[in-house]
């Protein structure tokens, strides 16, 4: 059995290394943030504890032998299921989170390897999953010139959200985050959504047209 102190340190590292993906995926309004996964990295390193360390007591018993490979393998299976519920089908052709889940999946792969003090392995595999999920995608907008927007729409009345709501829902773009929001007895919708240009032009000119904006605001 490893030190107690030991034990502590791998938990608070695959926490932390978790939580570097996590942070990644919750600048973007993902579900899945920061705390999904610190704890997804962090009880996967506590199953691999136990896995290891946790039957050492029975050792030495005739038929006994202990496999931690196959808590590994398990743990892998049951954070599918946890991905799982994290992609949506909007419309055929048209899929959402898988990105999350494969990522998701590797802070569990990261908590594993910090449970089996693999400490450098887990670091390395957090910085390349980051930079995958970051520096990959700037590449990718830059080359398509798609990028993220932000735009803020004032309404007249409360009533006339779910309108604007169910239009933007409408052009099927990438939204990240779609709400409505009361500040200062004002109603806004807040829209972020990953997209071209000409996509914000087009968007712009419709909503225009409707009676319910009052006013239209980018960045």
């Amino acid at each position: 059995m490893i030190a107690w102190y030991e034990i502590i340190a791998r938990l608070l590292f695959a926490a932390l290394l978790g939580g570097m993906i996590g942070f990644e995926r919750e600048r973007k309004d993902w579900a899945a943030g920061i705390r999904t996964h610190m704890i997804a990295c962090m009880g996967s390193t506590l199953v691999m504890l136990v896995s290891c360390f946790g039957f050492s007591d029975i050792l030495g018993y005739p038929n006994v032998e202990l496999d931690p490979s196959r808590v590994a393998s398990s743990v892998v299976i049951g954070i599918g299921y946890l991905g799982a519920g994290i992609i949506l089908i909007l419309k055929r052709g048209n899929i959402k989170g898988l990105t999350t889940a494969s990522g998701l999946w590797a802070t569990a792969a990261v908590g594993l390897s910090i449970g089996g003090g693999m400490y450098i392995t887990g670091l390395v595999a957090t910085i390349i999953t980051v930079l995958i999920l970051y520096v990959v995608q700037k590449l990718q907008n830059k080359k398509s010139q798609v990028r993220e927007h932000r735009m803020t729409v004032r309404l007249y009345k409360k009533e006339e959200g779910t309108l604007l709501l169910e239009k933007l829902i409408s052009y099927h773009l990438n939204f990240s985050l779609l709400a409505m929001e009361k500040k200062n007895k004002k109603y806004t919708v807040k829209a972020r959504f990953v997209g071209a240009k000409t996509d914000v032009l087009h968007l712009t000119n419709e909503l225009k047209l409707l009676p319910v904006v009052q006013k239209i605001r980018f960045k």
